[in-house]
């Protein structure tokens, strides 16, 4: 049965079950999810290449990676162009896990080098998937239990993560993408000055400050564009641009057409 696509409620909340399953998905595989989910997602890639697409970043996952997308976040995900993406997935709540075990980013996509690491990873995954299925008295704290392995392999592993002060630019970027930016008001929040923070910040993510935003509106744009009914020109306000032509620029310079014909295309 494929789960993938459905949400399980109770009384109007997430129950807080685990699901989870296997799949193997060609290139036309995709999930849109615009207001994201009452629960966390964590895949497993064992081959071929899948995205995730956030309001922050876009991200691949290739062949023994990890990704564990966040509850709450805006997402796209799906198979790479011309890829097959195999893959081991599950769904859970954070009301049943300790907060220590997850991050505090959006999305992380973790490479797991060693073989060792990697087979048991998937060993755990399948007895998630089993457990999961299965309706007895222990069923759902087994699941759990599964999970808790994965992310405590996961915590041990030595990955350089972000420097805290980054990820907590990244997160005021997000909460305040319609605002207009003003880097030294972000440096005094981040407690650094606004060289260090453009520095530091190019050093940890790949892009300045104001890229970094401008990918953040022009993603989260286009999700508006696929799955709502308002105007370009409203969109383009909606998420921060006050003049139309930059707006248009900054989408052809992320997806190669301008948002008309992005949306013909939806």
């Amino acid at each position: 049965m494929d789960f993938d696509n459905k949400t399980f409620r109770f009384d109007g909340e997430a129950y807080g079950i685990v699901i989870a399953g296997h799949f193997d998905k060609p290139d036309t595989y995709v999930t849109k999810r615009p207001q994201g989910m009452s629960d966390w997602l964590i895949t497993y890639t064992l081959s071929g290449e899948g995205y995730f697409i956030t309001p922050s970043q876009e991200t691949i996952c290739k062949s023994g990676d990890v990704s564990l997308l966040r509850a709450g976040t805006p997402h796209q995900y799906g198979t790479v162009q011309g890829q097959n993406w195999h893959f081991v997935w599950a769904h859970f709540s954070d009301r049943f896990m300790e907060s220590s075990l997850l991050p505090e980013a959006d999305i992380v996509v973790q490479p797991v080098d060693n073989t060792s690491s990697r087979k048991r990873i998937y060993r755990t995954f399948k007895k998630i998937i089993n457990d999961s299925r299965e309706r007895g008295e222990y069923w759902h704290e087994l699941s759990l239990n599964g999970l808790r392995e994965i992310l405590l392999l996961l915590a041990q592993k030595s990955i350089q993560r972000l420097d805290a002060r980054i990820e907590e630019a990244l997160n005021y970027l997000s909460l305040n993408m319609r605002k207009p930016l003003r880097i030294e008001e972000l440096s005094r929040i981040i407690g650094l000055s606004p060289s260090r923070l453009s520095h530091l910040f190019k050093e940890s993510t790949g892009y300045s400050i104001i890229d970094t935003l401008n990918r953040m509106r022009i993603r989260q744009a286009a999700l508006m564009i696929e799955h709502t009914d308002r105007s370009l020109t409203e969109i383009a306000f909606d998420v921060g641009y006050q003049n139309y032509n930059h707006f248009t620029n900054q989408f052809r310079k992320h997806y190669g057409v301008n948002p008309g014909s992005y949306k013909k295309t939806t």
